[in-house]
C-alpha cells in the first residue's frame, strides 16, 4: 500500500494558465543492458523505496537543491547539514567551486548506505533538484572523485551508466518535484516506476475527494505495468472516472515522449482501473 496525500506530485503540479490536472507521462527505452526512463509526475520521496531496491550498496547524492532548508540568512543549507538535521549518517566528499554550475553536480557529494535513502527523502522536505547515483559498498574517496569527473564531463543528453562500466546500476535525476529521468540496469525498475505512477495518480484523485486526509492505495501487480510497457514505450494518462469505489485512468500510447505543451489526446487506448474496495487493478479496453 502507498499513502498518498494532497501534497503529492500529481496534486501540487498543474498544466497551463487553466491549471489543469497534471497528467501521468512515461517513456522507456533500452540499449546495451541499460533502461532509460523519463516520466512525470513524482517527487523523489515518492520513489525512494524503489530507488533503494535497485541500487548497489551505497548511494551518492551528487546534486541537491532545495528551499526547504534555509539558514538564518535565508540561504539554502549545504546537503551535508541537511543530512545531519535528518539524522542520516553519510560520508561527505567536498568538490569545491569547480563543480558549481556543472549540470547534475554540486559542490559536495554525500555517500550513504542505500538503506538510508528513504530516511533522507522522508517527505518532510522537498528537493526541487536531486541527482543521485549508486556505488558499490566501500567506495573510496578516489572512487567518488572519479565519479564526479565522469558526471562533470557528461553532456546533458548523454547516457551516464555506460560511461561507468558495471560499477553503477542506477542514476536518477528529479526536477521541480515533478519530472524524473533515470537509468537502470534492473529490468524490473521501469515497470515498477510506471506502477507507482498509476498508484500516485489514483491516490491523488481519491485524496481530492476527502477532507485532506491521506489515502492508502494498493499498487498494481507487476503484470499490469509490464503489459503497458510491452504494448508501447510512450504513454500519457489522466483519470476519467473517480468514485469512492473506482478510479479509471485513461491511457494513450504516443509515438514519442509527451511534452508539456502537447495537447491531451482526444481518446484513450486503454484504461487502468482500480477497484478501491477489493484493492485490485486491471487493464480494460474502451467500450
Amino acid at each position: 500500500m502507498v499513502e498518498v496525500g494532497r501534497t503529492g506530485a500529481f496534486s501540487v503540479n498543474c498544466v497551463g494558465v487553466e491549471r489543469l490536472p497534471f497528467p501521468l507521462s512515461f517513456s522507456v527505452g533500452a540499449a546495451d543492458g541499460v533502461w532509460r526512463v523519463t516520466a512525470a509526475a513524482a517527487q523523489a520521496g515518492e520513489l525512494a523505496d524503489l530507488l533503494q531496491g535497485a541500487a548497489n550498496g551505497s548511494v551518492a547524492v551528487v546534486a541537491l537543491e532545495t528551499f526547504s532548508y534555509l539558514d538564518e540568512n535565508g540561504h539554502p543549507l549545504r546537503p551535508s547539514l541537511i543530512a545531519v538535521d535528518l539524522g542520516v549518517p553519510c560520508a561527505v566528499r567536498p568538490l569545491g567551486a569547480w563543480a558549481s554550475g556543472t549540470h547534475g553536480l554540486g559542490e559536495e557529494i554525500l555517500v550513504l548506505d542505500r538503506g538510508q535513502l528513504p530516511r533522507l527523502l522522508d517527505g518532510t522536505w522537498s528537493p526541487y533538484e536531486l541527482t543521485l547515483i549508486d556505488l558499490p559498498t566501500g567506495a573510496t574517496p578516489e572512487d567518488v572523485d572519479a565519479l564526479a569527473l565522469v558526471l562533470g564531463t557528461t553532456g546533458f543528453d548523454e547516457p551516464v551508466l555506460e560511461r561507468l562500466g558495471d560499477s553503477s546500476r542506477l542514476w536518477f535525476a528529479g526536477h521541480d518535484d515533478c519530472y524524473l529521468a533515470l537509468e537502470t540496469r534492473d529490468p524490473a525498475l521501469p515497470a515498477a516506476v510506471l506502477a507507482r505512477l498509476l498508484t500516485l495518480l489514483a491516490g491523488s484523485a481519491l485524496a481530492a475527494r476527502t477532507d485532506g486526509s491521506p489515502v492508502c492505495v494498493p499498487e498494481p501487480g507487476p503484470a499490469v505495468a509490464e503489459r503497458l510497457v510491452a504494448t508501447a514505450p510512450h504513454w500519457i494518462g489522466s483519470p476519467d472516472t473517480v468514485t469512492e469505489d473506482l478510479v479509471s485512468i485513461g491511457l494513450t500510447a504516443l509515438p514519442s515522449p509527451w511534452r508539456l505543451d502537447d495537447p491531451m489526446p482526444p481518446r484513450a487506448d486503454l484504461h487502468a482501473v482500480l477497484d478501491v474496495r477489493n484493492g485490485t487493478w486491471r487493464i480494460a479496453t474502451p467500450e
